[in-house]
Protein backbone atom coordinates (compact mmCIF):
# COMPACT_ATOMS: atom_id res chain seq x y z
CA UNK A 1 0.00 0.00 0.00
CA UNK A 2 1.53 3.40 -1.16
CA UNK A 3 1.75 6.25 1.30
CA UNK A 4 -0.86 8.21 -0.20
CA UNK A 5 -3.77 5.57 0.24
CA UNK A 6 -2.18 5.05 3.99
CA UNK A 7 -2.79 8.79 4.87
CA UNK A 8 -6.11 8.46 2.81
CA UNK A 9 -7.17 5.59 5.19
CA UNK A 10 -5.84 6.94 8.20
CA UNK A 11 -7.45 10.17 7.02
CA UNK A 12 -10.96 8.46 6.88
CA UNK A 13 -10.77 6.45 10.14
CA UNK A 14 -10.28 9.13 12.23
CA UNK A 15 -13.35 11.06 10.26
CA UNK A 16 -15.62 8.05 10.90
CA UNK A 17 -14.56 8.11 14.88
CA UNK A 18 -15.64 11.88 14.64
CA UNK A 19 -18.46 11.52 12.96
CA UNK A 20 -19.28 8.71 15.72
CA UNK A 21 -18.30 10.33 18.86
CA UNK A 22 -20.87 10.62 21.19
CA UNK A 23 -20.52 14.49 20.97
CA UNK A 24 -21.19 14.23 17.18
CA UNK A 25 -23.80 12.24 17.39
CA UNK A 26 -26.01 14.17 19.96
CA UNK A 27 -25.53 17.38 18.37
CA UNK A 28 -26.71 15.49 15.08
CA UNK A 29 -29.93 14.96 17.18
CA UNK A 30 -30.35 18.18 18.63
CA UNK A 31 -30.58 19.61 15.09
CA UNK A 32 -32.67 16.93 13.64
CA UNK A 33 -34.88 15.02 16.12
CA UNK A 34 -38.24 16.70 16.65
CA UNK A 35 -37.94 15.98 20.61
CA UNK A 36 -35.46 18.88 20.48
CA UNK A 37 -36.25 20.77 17.38
CA UNK A 38 -40.36 21.33 17.99
CA UNK A 39 -39.51 24.66 20.40
CA UNK A 40 -35.84 26.32 20.94
CA UNK A 41 -33.55 24.04 22.87
CA UNK A 42 -29.66 25.43 24.07
CA UNK A 43 -26.98 22.75 25.30
CA UNK A 44 -23.23 23.33 26.71
CA UNK A 45 -21.27 20.15 27.78
CA UNK A 46 -18.33 20.67 29.14
CA UNK A 47 -14.99 18.38 30.19
CA UNK A 48 -13.59 20.49 32.98
CA UNK A 49 -10.48 17.52 32.98
CA UNK A 50 -9.81 18.62 29.24
CA UNK A 51 -11.16 22.25 29.92
CA UNK A 52 -12.70 21.95 26.37
CA UNK A 53 -16.72 22.62 25.58
CA UNK A 54 -17.92 19.14 24.07
CA UNK A 55 -21.45 19.72 22.89
CA UNK A 56 -22.43 23.54 22.08
CA UNK A 57 -25.81 23.94 20.35
CA UNK A 58 -27.72 27.05 20.98
CA UNK A 59 -25.37 27.63 23.21
CA UNK A 60 -24.77 31.62 22.65
CA UNK A 61 -28.21 32.34 22.24
CA UNK A 62 -30.24 33.49 25.53
CA UNK A 63 -32.87 31.80 27.46
CA UNK A 64 -35.20 32.54 30.15
CA UNK A 65 -33.42 30.49 32.89
CA UNK A 66 -36.45 30.62 35.30
CA UNK A 67 -35.39 29.12 38.81
CA UNK A 68 -31.59 28.40 37.28
CA UNK A 69 -31.30 32.01 38.22
CA UNK A 70 -30.98 30.77 42.14
CA UNK A 71 -27.24 29.49 40.94
CA UNK A 72 -26.32 33.37 40.51
CA UNK A 73 -27.55 34.19 43.88
CA UNK A 74 -26.26 30.77 45.13
CA UNK A 75 -22.56 32.39 43.74
CA UNK A 76 -23.35 35.50 45.25
CA UNK A 77 -24.13 34.37 48.96
CA UNK A 78 -20.81 32.21 48.80
CA UNK A 79 -18.54 35.85 47.69
CA UNK A 80 -20.17 37.46 50.88
CA UNK A 81 -21.70 35.14 53.57
CA UNK A 82 -19.59 33.32 56.22
CA UNK A 83 -20.73 29.94 57.91
CA UNK A 84 -23.41 31.53 59.85
CA UNK A 85 -26.39 33.87 58.50
CA UNK A 86 -26.42 37.90 59.77
CA UNK A 87 -29.44 37.47 61.85
CA UNK A 88 -29.84 41.21 62.96
CA UNK A 89 -28.45 44.26 63.93
CA UNK A 90 -29.19 45.89 67.22
CA UNK A 91 -27.96 48.93 69.90
CA UNK A 92 -28.36 50.04 73.01
CA UNK A 93 -29.32 53.58 74.15
CA UNK A 94 -29.17 54.85 77.76
CA UNK A 95 -30.28 57.41 79.95
CA UNK A 96 -33.95 58.28 78.46
CA UNK A 97 -36.94 59.07 80.91
CA UNK A 98 -38.74 55.80 80.52
CA UNK A 99 -35.32 53.23 80.96
CA UNK A 100 -32.69 51.99 78.45
CA UNK A 101 -33.90 51.16 74.89
CA UNK A 102 -32.79 48.43 72.62
CA UNK A 103 -33.75 49.33 68.93
CA UNK A 104 -33.39 46.23 66.34
CA UNK A 105 -32.68 46.51 62.53
CA UNK A 106 -33.75 43.42 60.39
CA UNK A 107 -30.22 42.08 58.19
CA UNK A 108 -32.66 40.40 55.24
CA UNK A 109 -32.75 37.04 57.07
CA UNK A 110 -35.84 35.20 55.88
CA UNK A 111 -35.80 32.32 58.68
CA UNK A 112 -37.33 34.40 61.71
CA UNK A 113 -40.28 31.92 62.96
CA UNK A 114 -40.16 30.48 59.38
CA UNK A 115 -42.77 27.51 59.12
CA UNK A 116 -40.02 24.66 57.42
CA UNK A 117 -36.43 26.32 59.04
CA UNK A 118 -36.79 28.47 61.92
CA UNK A 119 -34.06 29.95 63.50
CA UNK A 120 -35.65 31.50 67.06
CA UNK A 121 -31.86 33.67 67.66
CA UNK A 122 -33.85 36.88 67.89
CA UNK A 123 -36.42 35.77 69.67
CA UNK A 124 -33.65 34.17 72.17
CA UNK A 125 -32.14 37.41 72.31
CA UNK A 126 -35.30 39.74 72.58
CA UNK A 127 -36.85 37.36 75.26
CA UNK A 128 -35.51 38.37 78.57
CA UNK A 129 -34.07 42.24 77.98
CA UNK A 130 -34.78 44.55 80.08
CA UNK A 131 -35.21 47.54 77.97
CA UNK A 132 -37.98 49.08 76.10
CA UNK A 133 -37.77 47.45 72.64
CA UNK A 134 -37.92 49.20 69.03
CA UNK A 135 -37.74 47.83 65.82
CA UNK A 136 -36.75 50.01 62.80
CA UNK A 137 -37.53 48.99 58.99
CA UNK A 138 -35.98 52.21 57.94
CA UNK A 139 -32.32 50.17 56.12
CA UNK A 140 -34.63 49.15 53.57
CA UNK A 141 -36.85 51.26 51.30
CA UNK A 142 -36.89 49.10 47.87
CA UNK A 143 -39.63 47.44 46.60
CA UNK A 144 -41.59 44.46 47.83
CA UNK A 145 -41.89 42.64 44.39
CA UNK A 146 -38.86 42.23 41.78
CA UNK A 147 -39.20 43.60 38.36
CA UNK A 148 -40.90 41.70 35.92
CA UNK A 149 -42.76 39.86 38.39
CA UNK A 150 -46.48 38.55 37.91
CA UNK A 151 -48.74 41.43 39.74
CA UNK A 152 -51.40 38.10 39.99
CA UNK A 153 -48.79 35.93 41.88
CA UNK A 154 -49.65 38.15 45.33
CA UNK A 155 -51.81 35.21 46.59
CA UNK A 156 -49.11 32.18 45.26
CA UNK A 157 -46.92 31.17 47.81
CA UNK A 158 -43.55 31.29 45.43
CA UNK A 159 -43.83 35.24 45.55
CA UNK A 160 -43.96 36.40 49.09
CA UNK A 161 -42.81 40.06 49.73
CA UNK A 162 -39.50 41.46 49.59
CA UNK A 163 -38.62 42.83 53.14
CA UNK A 164 -35.78 43.77 55.83
CA UNK A 165 -37.31 41.71 58.55
CA UNK A 166 -39.34 38.75 57.34
CA UNK A 167 -41.25 36.95 59.49
CA UNK A 168 -43.07 33.35 59.03
CA UNK A 169 -41.75 33.33 55.72
CA UNK A 170 -44.11 35.98 55.09
CA UNK A 171 -46.76 33.75 54.57
CA UNK A 172 -50.11 32.61 56.40
CA UNK A 173 -50.33 29.22 56.46
CA UNK A 174 -53.79 27.94 56.44
CA UNK A 175 -54.33 23.95 57.50
CA UNK A 176 -57.03 21.66 58.27
CA UNK A 177 -58.98 25.06 59.20
CA UNK A 178 -56.50 26.95 61.19
CA UNK A 179 -54.24 29.86 60.13
CA UNK A 180 -50.73 30.61 61.65
CA UNK A 181 -49.90 33.13 62.47
CA UNK A 182 -52.74 33.54 64.79
CA UNK A 183 -53.03 37.34 64.39
CA UNK A 184 -54.95 36.67 61.24
CA UNK A 185 -57.70 34.11 62.44
CA UNK A 186 -60.25 36.84 62.31
CA UNK A 187 -59.11 38.76 59.27
CA UNK A 188 -60.26 35.31 57.75
CA UNK A 189 -64.03 35.40 56.33
CA UNK A 190 -66.05 32.16 55.40
CA UNK A 191 -68.04 31.85 52.51
CA UNK A 192 -70.29 29.65 50.64
CA UNK A 193 -68.25 29.29 47.91
CA UNK A 194 -66.94 26.00 46.94
CA UNK A 195 -63.57 27.53 45.99
CA UNK A 196 -60.59 24.88 46.98
CA UNK A 197 -57.99 27.78 47.59
CA UNK A 198 -58.13 30.52 50.18
CA UNK A 199 -57.72 33.95 48.78
CA UNK A 200 -56.24 36.92 49.92
CA UNK A 201 -57.39 40.53 49.17
CA UNK A 202 -54.56 42.36 46.79
CA UNK A 203 -53.98 45.24 49.19
CA UNK A 204 -54.96 44.01 52.33
CA UNK A 205 -54.23 40.74 54.62
CA UNK A 206 -58.19 40.03 54.25
CA UNK A 207 -58.72 36.22 53.04
CA UNK A 208 -61.44 34.18 52.06
CA UNK A 209 -61.70 30.85 52.67
CA UNK A 210 -64.55 27.97 51.34
CA UNK A 211 -66.63 26.83 54.41
CA UNK A 212 -67.23 23.27 53.00
CA UNK A 213 -63.81 23.46 51.47
CA UNK A 214 -60.23 23.46 53.62
CA UNK A 215 -57.07 22.85 52.19
CA UNK A 216 -54.85 20.41 54.36
CA UNK A 217 -52.37 23.29 53.92
CA UNK A 218 -51.88 26.38 51.86
CA UNK A 219 -49.30 29.08 52.53
CA UNK A 220 -51.07 32.51 51.42
CA UNK A 221 -48.54 35.71 51.22
CA UNK A 222 -49.48 38.78 53.28
CA UNK A 223 -49.00 41.94 53.25
CA UNK A 224 -46.00 42.88 55.08
CA UNK A 225 -45.65 46.18 56.90
CA UNK A 226 -43.31 47.71 59.96
CA UNK A 227 -45.93 47.18 62.23
CA UNK A 228 -47.17 44.21 61.23
CA UNK A 229 -43.61 42.70 62.00
CA UNK A 230 -43.36 44.12 65.09
CA UNK A 231 -47.20 42.95 66.33
CA UNK A 232 -46.15 38.99 65.32
CA UNK A 233 -43.10 39.39 67.36
CA UNK A 234 -45.08 41.44 69.95
CA UNK A 235 -47.72 38.21 69.73
CA UNK A 236 -44.84 35.59 70.36
CA UNK A 237 -43.02 37.63 72.65
CA UNK A 238 -45.65 38.76 74.73
CA UNK A 239 -43.98 41.94 75.21
CA UNK A 240 -44.85 45.14 73.81
CA UNK A 241 -42.19 46.33 70.71
CA UNK A 242 -42.39 49.85 69.28
CA UNK A 243 -42.06 50.78 65.74
CA UNK A 244 -39.54 53.83 64.91
CA UNK A 245 -37.93 54.71 61.77
CA UNK A 246 -34.67 55.25 62.96
CA UNK A 247 -31.34 54.69 60.82
CA UNK A 248 -28.60 52.04 61.87
CA UNK A 249 -26.43 53.74 64.00
CA UNK A 250 -22.80 53.48 63.76
CA UNK A 251 -21.93 51.30 67.17
CA UNK A 252 -24.69 48.43 66.31
CA UNK A 253 -24.28 45.32 66.81
CA UNK A 254 -24.11 41.98 64.55
CA UNK A 255 -25.70 39.23 65.42
CA UNK A 256 -25.29 36.12 63.69
CA UNK A 257 -27.99 32.60 63.58
CA UNK A 258 -28.27 29.48 61.28
CA UNK A 259 -25.72 27.75 59.17
CA UNK A 260 -25.65 29.55 55.92
CA UNK A 261 -25.25 25.83 54.32
CA UNK A 262 -28.92 25.22 55.77
CA UNK A 263 -30.22 27.72 53.70
CA UNK A 264 -28.42 27.61 50.66
CA UNK A 265 -29.71 23.78 50.49
CA UNK A 266 -33.40 24.57 50.82
CA UNK A 267 -33.20 27.10 48.42
CA UNK A 268 -31.73 24.99 45.82
CA UNK A 269 -33.40 21.69 46.56
CA UNK A 270 -37.19 23.36 46.97
CA UNK A 271 -36.12 25.94 45.32
CA UNK A 272 -37.13 28.42 47.89
CA UNK A 273 -38.02 31.77 45.88
CA UNK A 274 -37.87 33.99 49.02
CA UNK A 275 -34.68 32.56 50.05
CA UNK A 276 -32.58 32.96 46.95
CA UNK A 277 -34.04 36.81 46.96
CA UNK A 278 -33.05 37.67 51.04
CA UNK A 279 -29.23 36.02 49.96
CA UNK A 280 -28.86 39.98 48.07
CA UNK A 281 -30.42 41.17 50.79
CA UNK A 282 -28.06 39.63 53.45
CA UNK A 283 -25.16 39.95 51.22
CA UNK A 284 -25.53 43.68 51.08
CA UNK A 285 -26.06 43.46 54.98
CA UNK A 286 -22.46 42.51 55.36
CA UNK A 287 -20.93 44.68 52.53
CA UNK A 288 -22.51 47.77 54.52
CA UNK A 289 -24.35 47.95 57.55
CA UNK A 290 -26.41 50.88 56.79
CA UNK A 291 -28.81 49.84 54.23
CA UNK A 292 -29.93 46.90 52.25
CA UNK A 293 -29.83 47.44 48.81
CA UNK A 294 -29.84 44.33 47.45
CA UNK A 295 -30.40 45.27 43.73
CA UNK A 296 -26.95 47.09 44.43
CA UNK A 297 -25.44 43.79 45.56
CA UNK A 298 -26.59 41.64 42.55
CA UNK A 299 -25.07 44.23 40.00
CA UNK A 300 -21.87 44.08 41.84
CA UNK A 301 -21.73 40.91 41.54
CA UNK A 302 -22.91 41.00 37.84
CA UNK A 303 -20.09 43.07 36.73
CA UNK A 304 -17.61 41.36 38.62
CA UNK A 305 -18.49 38.08 36.52
CA UNK A 306 -17.78 40.08 33.21
CA UNK A 307 -20.48 38.51 30.82
CA UNK A 308 -21.35 40.41 27.92
CA UNK A 309 -24.64 41.97 27.66
CA UNK A 310 -25.92 39.22 24.83
CA UNK A 311 -25.04 36.93 27.07
CA UNK A 312 -26.79 37.60 30.50
CA UNK A 313 -29.26 40.06 31.83
CA UNK A 314 -30.03 39.50 35.52
CA UNK A 315 -32.45 41.52 37.29
CA UNK A 316 -33.61 39.00 40.60
CA UNK A 317 -32.41 36.71 42.45
CA UNK A 318 -34.79 33.75 42.48
CA UNK A 319 -36.15 33.51 38.50
CA UNK A 320 -39.40 35.02 38.83
CA UNK A 321 -39.01 37.28 36.46
CA UNK A 322 -38.99 36.93 32.34
CA UNK A 323 -36.72 39.77 32.26
CA UNK A 324 -33.85 37.40 33.17
CA UNK A 325 -31.38 35.83 30.28
CA UNK A 326 -28.72 33.68 30.36
CA UNK A 327 -27.24 31.51 27.61
CA UNK A 328 -26.06 27.85 28.48
CA UNK A 329 -22.44 29.11 27.68
CA UNK A 330 -22.47 31.72 30.82
CA UNK A 331 -24.28 29.06 33.08
CA UNK A 332 -21.60 26.60 32.32
CA UNK A 333 -18.92 29.48 32.72
CA UNK A 334 -21.01 29.95 36.27
CA UNK A 335 -20.77 26.33 37.77
CA UNK A 336 -17.14 26.16 36.54
CA UNK A 337 -17.03 29.04 39.15
CA UNK A 338 -18.69 27.64 41.73
CA UNK A 339 -17.01 24.42 41.63
CA UNK A 340 -13.98 25.92 42.06
CA UNK A 341 -15.19 27.93 45.72
CA UNK A 342 -17.35 24.44 46.81
CA UNK A 343 -15.71 21.13 47.60
CA UNK A 344 -17.44 18.66 45.42
CA UNK A 345 -18.81 16.72 48.32
CA UNK A 346 -20.28 19.62 50.02
CA UNK A 347 -21.89 20.99 46.49
CA UNK A 348 -23.24 17.66 45.30
CA UNK A 349 -25.11 17.83 49.62
CA UNK A 350 -26.58 21.35 48.55
CA UNK A 351 -28.02 20.48 45.15
CA UNK A 352 -31.17 17.88 44.35
CA UNK A 353 -29.89 14.39 43.29
CA UNK A 354 -32.08 12.72 40.58
CA UNK A 355 -33.94 10.34 42.03
CA UNK A 356 -33.42 11.22 45.50
CA UNK A 357 -34.49 14.93 46.51
CA UNK A 358 -35.55 18.32 46.35
CA UNK A 359 -36.70 19.35 42.72
CA UNK A 360 -34.92 16.16 41.29
CA UNK A 361 -36.81 13.47 42.77
CA UNK A 362 -38.85 12.28 39.86
CA UNK A 363 -36.39 11.95 37.61
CA UNK A 364 -35.53 8.03 37.93
CA UNK A 365 -32.06 6.98 37.91
CA UNK A 366 -31.28 2.62 37.57
CA UNK A 367 -28.19 3.44 39.59
CA UNK A 368 -27.14 5.72 42.63
CA UNK A 369 -27.59 9.08 41.65
CA UNK A 370 -25.27 10.50 38.51
CA UNK A 371 -27.14 14.27 38.56
CA UNK A 372 -26.99 16.90 40.48
CA UNK A 373 -28.30 20.18 39.05
CA UNK A 374 -30.61 23.42 39.59
CA UNK A 375 -33.81 22.84 37.66
CA UNK A 376 -35.80 26.27 36.48
CA UNK A 377 -39.57 26.04 35.20
CA UNK A 378 -42.48 28.29 34.45
CA UNK A 379 -44.63 28.20 31.40
CA UNK A 380 -43.09 27.16 28.59
CA UNK A 381 -39.35 27.08 30.20
CA UNK A 382 -37.63 24.37 31.42
CA UNK A 383 -33.48 24.34 32.17
CA UNK A 384 -31.19 21.94 34.14
CA UNK A 385 -27.81 23.27 34.74
CA UNK A 386 -25.25 21.39 36.88
CA UNK A 387 -23.01 18.45 36.75
CA UNK A 388 -23.38 14.77 35.69
CA UNK A 389 -21.24 11.85 36.45
CA UNK A 390 -20.20 10.19 33.45
CA UNK A 391 -19.56 6.29 33.56
CA UNK A 392 -15.45 6.52 32.52
CA UNK A 393 -15.64 8.27 35.94
CA UNK A 394 -15.32 11.67 34.73
CA UNK A 395 -17.53 14.75 36.47
CA UNK A 396 -19.28 16.80 33.65
CA UNK A 397 -20.54 20.63 33.78
CA UNK A 398 -23.88 20.98 31.53
CA UNK A 399 -26.89 23.32 30.96
CA UNK A 400 -29.91 22.31 29.04
CA UNK A 401 -32.01 24.71 28.18
CA UNK A 402 -35.86 24.77 26.97
CA UNK A 403 -38.16 27.61 26.09
CA UNK A 404 -41.02 28.12 24.06
CA UNK A 405 -42.82 25.17 24.33
CA UNK A 406 -46.09 23.78 24.78
CA UNK A 407 -45.77 20.39 25.94
CA UNK A 408 -46.05 20.06 29.71
CA UNK A 409 -43.21 20.59 31.74
CA UNK A 410 -42.74 17.09 32.95
CA UNK A 411 -42.39 16.15 29.04
CA UNK A 412 -39.63 18.84 29.01
CA UNK A 413 -37.88 17.11 32.05
CA UNK A 414 -38.47 13.62 30.52
CA UNK A 415 -36.53 14.54 27.60
CA UNK A 416 -33.56 16.27 29.80
CA UNK A 417 -33.54 13.23 31.96
CA UNK A 418 -33.13 10.78 28.59
CA UNK A 419 -30.66 13.39 27.00
CA UNK A 420 -28.32 13.13 30.56
CA UNK A 421 -28.33 9.27 30.49
CA UNK A 422 -27.13 9.31 27.16
CA UNK A 423 -24.10 11.66 28.27
CA UNK A 424 -23.40 10.19 31.43
CA UNK A 425 -23.60 6.41 29.33
CA UNK A 426 -21.81 7.22 26.57
CA UNK A 427 -18.64 9.38 27.94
Amino acid sequence: MTMFKKTALLLFCVGLLLNCSPARRITRDLRTKPAYTDHFTGVALYDPGKQRMLIQHNADKPFIPASNTKLFSFYAGLLSLPDSLPAFRYSIRKGTTQGDSLIFWGTGNPLLLHPDLPDTTLLAFLRNRPEQLYFSAANYNGPRFGAGWAWDDYNDDYSPELASLPLFGNVARFKNGMVSPRRFADSVRVTDQASPNVRRSEFSNQFIRSASVRPSRQDVPFRWSPQLAAQLLADTLHHPITVVNVPVSLDAQLVRGTSTDSLYKRMLQVSDNQFAEQVLFMASAERQPSQLEPLTELRRVADSLRYPAPSAKWVDGSGLSRYNLFTPNTLVDLLKKIAAKVPQKRLFALLPSAGQSGTLRSITTTEKPYIFAKSGSMSGVYNLSGYVLAKRNRTLYFSIMHNNFTQPVSEMRRRTAELLRIIHDQF
